[in-house]
């Protein structure tokens, strides 16, 4: 029996029997041959081919229906794993005041990559990238109370980073969804508890997502700290290489590397290093008190405070969206994580001239007996034959199809349903629907 996953709120039409979504009515489709799509890397091709984005400007996309469901079911993945740490979600404005970056020190060294602006009264912004300045500031405008420790506060919103060569389309783009999460612990001790906690919510996530992946060290860069830890999803696109010890596991970014040494570095161990290609998708930062020290955050004792410990943490969210689709997917069929997959069903009807209003009807009568009715489409396209929207619903990823072909019209009615994943075909009444295949429970 098959779980059904995360569901997301969709545009629909109305029918005889109700609100049914329909292939005819949404918005973004293939305008050219696959071949003919120029992309440098897989995820790119197919996201632009199948009409999941369209480029707005160099490094910036609008992200079409498909794109934008499968997003929000990934941010609701995020959101569950960051509540069940007890994170709290806020919101920190885009903008923020160049004082706070001068203030930290980090205006002068971020380089380029900053977007910078004015405003008309000559005061100086920029685009936030990341927002340790404005959230360190925030917590401390006062002293918190030992009993809000451990803090952790977090958001999933837009970032900008003015990349001199945006490319891979959201893999290395110029706005982006990120969430980014900062905690704020009594002592160091605490705060590696916190970054311990975290970076397995972390797991959690890229393993209920069925993707691989690998933890490497990394370097922390520009935003500082003691530990640092990156999230590789493996694939050729991949624009870092890693090192894995052949003996005891450890891996690492090859930047971290001082030499050309192809030999274990870790203390007693002779294993060989090895070379693969993976794509960012999240980083986590033991900061200690280098912005908490700068914005005065202080935890309040019975006479005096003290500094907190920090940490900060980021997922690349549409970055994480496309590096699955490179991960999973062929040259011409997208694959999705089940929890994240757009719809789970197509309905597929009889083409013109062989009862398709029969059909149709029928169709409505199934898309009505699910139990997920958000997460199903009638393809109303019947000028086109059942064959060539069963192809078409494989290549965008769909997980299932419901073909209501000849055994359709016999009496009871025969449902043919594909298993697009498993490769598999069965049929069913559609009494057996629920029962047999569709399991109400949703599951992260």
């Amino acid at each position: 029996m098959v779980r059904f996953v995360a569901t997301a709120a969709t545009n629909s039409v109305q029918m005889t029997h109700g609100y049914h979504q329909l292939a005819s009515r949404l918005f973004g489709e293939a305008t050219t041959k696959i071949s003919e799509t120029k992309a440098a890397c897989n995820s790119y091709k197919l996201m632009l081919h199948y009409g999941l984005i369209e480029q707005a400007s160099p490094g910036c996309y609008y992200l079409l229906p498909y794109a934008q469901r499968a997003l929000k079911k990934l941010k609701r993945l995020i959101n569950h794993e960051m509540h069940a740490v007890n994170a709290q979600e806020i919101s920190v404005p885009c903008l923020t005041n160049a004082a706070l970056w001068k203030k930290s020190g980090r205006w002068n060294t971020a380089g380029s990559e900053l977007f910078t602006l004015k405003d008309r009264h000559d005061q100086s912004y920029c685009l936030g990238p990341t927002h340790e300045e404005a959230v360190t500031s925030l917590v401390g405008r006062q002293p918190l109370s030992p009993k809000k420790l451990p803090l952790r506060i977090y958001q999933i919103s837009r970032k900008f980073r003015d990349e001199i060569h945006p490319k891979f389309g959201l893999l290395r783009g110029r706005e982006f969804e990120m969430k980014d999460l900062y905690t704020f612990d009594l002592t160091k001790e605490k705060s590696e508890e916190t970054y311990e906690e975290i970076c397995s919510a972390y797991e959690k996530i890229l393993s209920k997502l069925n993707v691989k992946y690998t933890k490497v060290a990394g370097d922390p860069g520009n935003i500082g700290g003691s530990l640092s830890h990156e999230y590789h999803i493996p694939a050729d696109a991949g624009e870092d290489t890693l090192l894995t010890c052949d003996s005891c596991g450890h891996s690492l970014n090859k930047e971290l590397l001082k030499s050309d040494t192809q030999s274990c570095q870790q203390p007693g161990c002779h294993g060989l290093l090895t070379e693969s290609k993976g794509i960012e998708v999240a980083h986590s930062f033991l900061l200690g008190t280098k912005y908490s020290e700068v914005f005065n955050a202080r935890v309040k004792h019975s006479s005096t405070t003290s500094i907190l410990e920090m940490g900060c943490y980021g997922i690349g969210v549409t970055r994480l969206l496309a590096a699955t689709l490179e991960h999973l997917s062929s040259d011409e069929e997208i694959c999705w994580p089940r929890l994240i997959v757009p719809y789970q069903v197509i309905i597929i009807p009889q083409k013109e001239g062989y009862k398709h209003d029969v059909t149709m009807d029928l169709a409505s009568q199934v898309y009505d007996r699910l139990n997920y009715p958000n997460e199903v489409v009638i393809d109303d396209r019947t000028h086109m034959s059942i064959g060539k929207r069963l192809i078409e619903a494989k290549r965008l990823g769909y997980p299932y199809a419901i073909i209501l072909g000849k055994k359709a019209l016999e009496s009871p009615a025969v449902l043919e349903v594909v298993n697009v994943y498993d490769n598999a075909t069965d049929y069913y009444s559609i009494d057996q629907l629920s029962e047999k295949l569709f399991d109400p429970k949703v599951t992260l």
